[in-house]
C-alpha cells in the first residue's frame, strides 16, 4: 500500500527515503522552494535554511518550520511550502546572507553566474535593512590558477565549495578556518589554488552559488546565448559535458548533474582543457610533401593525389601492400568507415587501431574468458560492491571521475586492494596495497587464487553450473611454491593472503584494472586471471561485482567494437569464418578478405621488410606513443606512400606524404562507447575550423572517389547501418539514445544492458586457464647489464602524447615529464631532486629531469610520454605481450647516471618540437590572466 503525504493539503505519494525538499520537487515547480546551500550532487547540509517549509502531522495541527533539504518526509504529514510564516523566515534569512555579500548584486546586471539575485528576487528581497556584514574583509583575488580564480569577498560561507570538494573530488583542499564572525573558506594552509593540492576539477566552481569562486572563463562576464551536450574526448570514463558558446565561441563546459557517466563531476581536462580547438597549431589545409617540404594544396587535389596512389600501389603489389590505422578520439561511426574502407574498397584486413597498444589483451583475454572483451558492469555498481580490487591502473590521474568515486568508497572504511610498483594516490586509502615487482602480475594473481583455494574461499555452486575446465586449474594452482612466487613478486605472501580473503569473502568484490595489467608480455594471460578470479568468487552477472577494464582513450571500446581491428569485423565477427565473410561480402556488396590482417608491430616489420608500402593513419602520433621510437621511425620512413590525418603536426604528421586536417570532437557528430559500453551521442557544437573537414567525411569522400557508392556522413544513417551488422548494436537509434545513451547489447526493441553475463556467459559457460609465470624477455636479455626497470605511467594534467593538453593552459600546471627515483637509488648515483639524469636502453638513451620520491621502490623508475622534447618511448623495448602483440610499455631495462648540462640543449629541442611546452610570456592564458 503506498504511502501518502500532503502538499498544501493535496495528497501525493511518497518514495522511500527521500527528503521533503526531493518530494516536493517531484510534484511542484523546480523552485517552488528556493535553495542555496542544497546541489543536486552534494549530500542535504542544511546550513542556509532557506528551504525551510512549514510542517504539521495533522491537518490544522501545530507547524513546526523545518529545513526540508535534510528532513525526511513522514507519511501523513501536511507540508505548507509557502506558508506566511515560512516567507517572511526566508526574507530575513536572505537579509543576513546578503550582508555577507556585496549589496550590488540586488541590481547587478553583469554577473549572471550569483544563484542570490535569483533567490532575492524569489523571497521578495528589494533592499537589505542590517549592516554589511564580514564581504569586507581584505581577501585577495585569488589569480594564480590558469582557469579558476576567487574572489572571496563575495563568499557567503554555504560550504558548497567546501563539499564539493569532499564529497565529490574527495581532495580536501577547501576548509573553514576561524569561528564566529572571522570565519572563512581557506584553500589549504592559506594558500592559492597553485600552490594547494588542488587537482583543477573545477567542482568548486560549479558548486559556489555567487561566483566567489568560479571559472576564468566565466569570470569575464560573458553570458552563453546557447549550450549543447557532448561527450568527453579524453578518457574511457565517458563524461558528459555541457557547453556553452556565444558567437560560435566556445565559452565553458560544465558537468550537467542529470549525466549518469560523470554525475555533474569532470577532471581538469575534460572541463577546461578545450581551447586547443581553435588554437593556431591547428592544420587548416591539405598538405602534399614535395622535394622534402610540405605544400598547402586543394582538397580535390590531395584527394586525387590519394586515390591515384592507392590505386597504383594496390595494382603493383596488391591489396595487402596498404594498411590503417584507425583512432580510438573519433566516433563509432568514423572508426565504422575506416575499417570498411580498408576492408570493401581496398580489399585488405590490415586495419587496426591503438587498442593494440593499450587493451587488445583485455578484449583477447576476456574473449577467451567470458565470450565478450568488455566491461561486464557498470560504473555506478560501485554503489553497490563491498570491496574493490584495482590492478595495474591509477584511476585518480587517468580516469579522475571514476578514480574519485572508488576514493570515495576507500574513505568510508570499506576494502580497497590495489596491486601496483607505485604507491599510487589510492594507496593512501587502501587497506591492502600489493607493491609488486613490474611485469610479475601473473604470480601474484596466482598467489591470490592458491589462497582462495586454500582458504577454501570458492563459490563452489557458481564454478559447477557456470564453468568449465576448473579441476585442471585447481590442481596447477595447487602445485606453485609460494616462497617462490614471493621472492619472484616481491610482496609479502601472508599480505596476498590477506588481500585474497578480503576479496573472496566480501559479498561483492569488484575489480578494475588498467594497462599495468595489459601492457605486459603476458599481458593477455593476466586479464584470463583476472576473469579467473571473479569466476572462483561468483562475483560475475549481478551488481556491484564483475571484471571492468578502465579503457585508455575515450573511444578505445567503439574503436574495436567497429572492427578496427585485423582478425575481427565490425561486431567482433571472425574475418576467418566462411560463413561470416559470406554474411560481410553480401552486405558490403565486395569481396571482403578472409585471412587476417597486419596488427600495427606486423605493419611496421612489414614496411621495414618493403612488404608494407602504404598506410593511412587517423589520430594517433604513433612515433611519440610506440614504442622504440627509432624503429617507427623507419618503418614508417621506408613507405612509399604515408597519409597522416590529424589536428596538429604531430612527430608522425612530419614524415607523411600527405596531411589531411580533420575535425576535433566539438566540430562533428557521432557516438562514444565508453568503458562500461554506454554509447553516447557526441554532438556538433561549432563548425570544423576553415579548411579542416570531420574525419568521416574525408574517407567517404576517398571511398566515393575508389569507386564505392557511400553516402555523406550522417551520424543516424551511419548507425542505421551499424546496427545492421554489428549485433550488439541491433537496436541502437540516433533519436533514442537520449542524453545518457545506451550500454551494449542494445536489443532489437531498444532495451539496453547495465549488467552482461547474468545468467549464462556469452560463450555459454566461463573458461578457467591456468598460465606459469614466465619472466619477461627484456628482463632475460638485458637484465645484467641494464638492471633498472623503468614502467610508463600518465599524468592527470596531461593525456597521452600531449597534442592537445599542450595546447591548453594545462602546460602551467604541469610543464614536463619527470622521472620518478627511490631516494636510495638517486643517493647512490649522486642524483637529486630535479638533476638531469641520462636513461640508457639497448635501444637508446634520454635525459630526463628527476623527481626523488618513495612511490617507487628501489630498483624501480617510473616516467610519463607527454612531450616530444624529451621522446621516452626511444629506450622503450619491442617486446610485445605473446597473444595481441600490446607493447610491454611497463617493464624496460636500463640503466641510470647523472647527466651532464643539458638544460640548454633540451630547450632547443622543445623550440624544434611541434607543439612542444608554450613559452610562458606567449601563453593565451596569461595574457587573460
Amino acid at each position: 500500500m503506498s504511502k501518502i503525504a500532503y502538499i498544501d493539503d493535496q495528497p501525493f505519494e511518497i518514495q522511500d527515503g527521500e527528503t521533503i525538499l526531493q518530494f516536493i520537487k517531484r510534484y511542484k515547480e523546480e523552485d517552488t522552494v528556493p535553495t542555496l546551500c542544497d546541489a543536486p550532487n552534494l549530500d542535504p547540509f542544511g546550513s542556509c535554511r532557506i528551504c525551510s517549509v512549514d510542517v504539521a502531522l495533522e491537518k490544522d495541527g501545530p507547524a513546526k518550520t523545518l529545513a526540508s533539504c535534510h528532513t525526511p518526509v513522514v507519511e501523513g504529514s501536511y507540508i505548507y511550502p509557502e506558508s506566511g510564516r515560512v516567507q517572511r523566515l526566508r526574507r530575513n534569512i536572505m537579509e543576513l546572507v546578503l550582508t555577507d555579500h556585496p549589496l550590488d548584486c540586488l541590481t547587478c546586471e553583469v554577473n549572471g553566474n550569483c544563484e542570490l539575485q535569483t533567490v532575492a528576487a524569489k523571497v521578495g528581497i528589494r533592499e537589505v535593512r542590517y549592516p554589511e556584514g564580514k564581504h569586507h574583509l581584505d581577501r585577495e583575488k585569488d589569480l594564480s590558477h590558469p582557469y579558476m580564480t576567487s574572489d572571496l569577498s563575495k563568499c557567503i560561507n554555504c560550504y558548497r565549495c567546501v563539499r564539493a570538494c569532499d564529497e565529490v573530488q574527495g581532495q580536501f583542499v577547501l576548509s573553514m578556518s576561524g569561528r564566529g564572525f572571522d570565519s572563512k573558506i581557506i584553500k589549504g594552509n592559506d594558500t592559492s589554488f597553485m600552490e594547494s593540492d588542488c587537482v583543477s576539477c573545477g567542482a568548486c566552481a560549479q558548486a559556489c552559488p555567487t561566483s566567489a569562486i568560479s571559472d576564468v572563463f566565466q569570470s569575464k562576464s560573458i553570458a552563453a546565448t546557447e549550450t549543447t551536450r557532448t561527450v568527453c574526448t579524453y578518457c574511457g570514463v565517458g563524461c558528459n559535458l555541457e557547453v556553452s558558446k556565444r558567437n560560435g565561441e566556445i565559452l565553458s563546459i560544465q558537468a550537467p548533474f542529470d549525466a549518469e557517466a560523470n554525475e555533474g563531476h569532470t577532471c581538469l581536462k575534460g572541463r577546461y582543457a578545450f581551447k586547443f580547438y581553435d588554437h593556431p597549431d591547428r592544420l587548416r589545409s591539405p598538405m602534399i610533401k614535395r622535394n622534402g617540404e610540405f605544400e598547402e594544396v586543394s582538397w580535390d587535389e590531395a584527394y586525387d593525389f590519394i586515390v591515384d596512389n592507392f590505386k597504383s600501389i594496390r595494382a603493383e603489389h596488391g591489396p595487402d601492400s596498404l594498411a590503417g590505422i584507425s583512432s580510438a578520439r573519433t566516433p563509432n561511426e568514423e572508426n565504422y568507415l575506416m575499417q570498411k574502407f580498408m576492408r570493401a574498397v581496398v580489399g585488405t584486413n590490415n586495419i587496426d587501431c591503438c587498442a593494440r597498444v593499450c587493451h587488445s589483451p583485455t578484449a583477447l583475454g576476456m574473449q577467451r574468458s567470458f565470450g565478450t572483451g568488455a566491461a561486464t558492469n557498470s560504473i555506478e555498481d560501485i554503489q553497490h560492491t563491498e570491496c574493490i580490487l584495482v590492478i595495474g591502473a591509477n584511476p585518480t590521474d587517468a580516469h579522475p571521475v571514476t578514480g574519485a568515486k572508488i576514493k570515495q568508497f576507500a574513505m568510508k572504511g570499506n576494502p580497497l586492494i590495489v596491486v601496483d610498483p607505485r604507491k599510487i594516490e589510492l594507496v593512501k586509502y587502501a587497506k591492502y596495497h600489493l607493491q609488486l615487482r613490474p611485469g610479475t602480475n601473473v604470480a601474484l594473481l596466482n598467489m591470490m587464487l592458491y589462497y582462495i583455494i586454500k582458504e577454501g574461499l570458492e563459490d563452489q555452486e557458481f564454478i559447477d553450473s557456470r564453468c568449465e575446465g576448473y579441476e585442471e586449474f585447481k590442481e596447477n594452482i595447487l602445485k606453485l611454491d609460494m616462497d617462490e612466487m614471493e621472492a619472484i613478486t616481491g610482496v609479502e605472501k601472508e599480505l596476498v593472503r590477506e588481500a585474497s580473503v578480503a576479496y573472496a569473502t566480501a559479498k561483492a568484490a569488484m575489480e578494475f584494472h588498467g594497462l599495468g595489467v595489459t601492457e605486459h608480455s603476458q599481458g593477455t594471460f593476466a586479464v584470463m586471471q583476472i576473469a579467473d578470479l571473479a569466476m572462483i568468487t561468483g562475483n560475475i552477472g549481478r551488481k556491484g561485482v564483475g571484471v571492468n577494464p578502465l579503457r585508455g582513450q575515450n573511444n578505445v571500446q567503439g574503436a574495436a567494437d567497429m572492427g578496427a581491428q585485423p582478425h575481427q569485423g565490425a561486431g567482433y565477427l571472425d574475418v576467418t569464418d566462411p560463413e561470416i565473410n559470406h554474411r560481410y561480402n553480401t552486405f558490403y556488396g565486395r569481396n571482403v578478405p578472409d585471412h587476417i590482417g597486419y596488427k600495427i608491430p606486423e605493419m611496421f616489420d612489414a614496411a621495414i621488410k618493403g612488404d608494407l608500402k602504404a598506410v593511412w593513419i587517423i589520430g594517433e602520433d604513433v612515433v611519440q606513443t610506440d614504442p622504440n621510437t627509432q624503429k617507427v621511425i623507419k618503418a614508417l620512413s621506408n613507405l612509399d606512400f604515408l597519409i597522416v590525418q590529424e589536428l596538429f603536426m604531430t612527430e608522425t604528421a612530419k614524415l607523411a606524404t600527405v596531411i589531411l586536417p580533420g575535425a576535433s570532437f566539438l566540430e562533428k557528430n557521432g557516438t562514444f562507447t565508453n568503458g562500461e559500453r554506454r554509447i553516447q551521442r557526441v554532438k556538433q557544437v561549432v563548425e570544423p575550423l576553415e579548411g579542416t573537414k570531420a574525419d568521416g567525411q574525408i574517407i567517404i569522400d576517398i571511398m566515393n572517389r575508389m569507386g564505392y557508392e557511400q553516402p555523406d556522413y550522417s551520424p543516424d544513417t551511419m548507425l542505421e547501418e551499424i546496427s545492421q551488422i554489428v549485433p550488439f548494436f541491433k537496436g541502437v537509434k540516433w533519436d533514442e539514445l537520449g542524453d545518457n545513451g545506451k550500454q551494449w547489447p542494445v536489443l532489437e526493441d531498444g532495451t539496453d544492458s547495465k549488467i552482461i553475463h547474468i545468467e549464462e556467459f556469452k560463450r555459454g559457460k566461463g573458461k578457467f586457464h591456468y598460465f606459469d609465470f614466465r619472466e619477461s624477455q627484456e628482463i632475460e636479455e638485458n637484465g645484467k647489464e641494464y638492471p633498472y626497470i623503468i614502467t610508463t605511467n600518465r599524468e592527470l594534467e596531461h593525456y597521452n602524447c600531449g597534442a592537445m593538453t599542450r595546447r591548453t593552459g594545462n602546460v602551467e600546471i604541469l610543464t614536463e615529464d619527470l622521472l620518478m627515483i627511490n631516494p636510495e637509488d638517486a643517493k647512490k648515483h649522486g642524483i637529486d631532486d630535479e638533476d638531469f639524469v641520462c636513461v640508457e636502453s639497448p635501444r637508446g638513451k634520454v635525459d630526463i629531469k628527476a623527481r626523488v620520491t618513495d612511490e617507487v621502490k628501489p630498483g624501480i623508475l617510473s616516467s610519463t610520454f607527454h612531450f616530444p622534447d624529451i621522446m621516452l618511448n626511444n629506450i622503450t623495448s619491442d617486446i610485445h605481450d605473446s597473444e595481441a602483440l600490446c607493447p610491454e610499455y611497463k617493464v624496460v631495462s636500463v640503466n641510470i647516471r647523472k647527466a651532464r648540462k643539458v638544460e640548454k640543449r633540451l630547450k632547443e629541442q622543445r623550440k624544434k618540437s611541434a607543439g612542444g611546452v608554450m613559452e610562458k610570456e606567449t601563453s593565451p592564458w596569461n595574457k587573460e590572466k
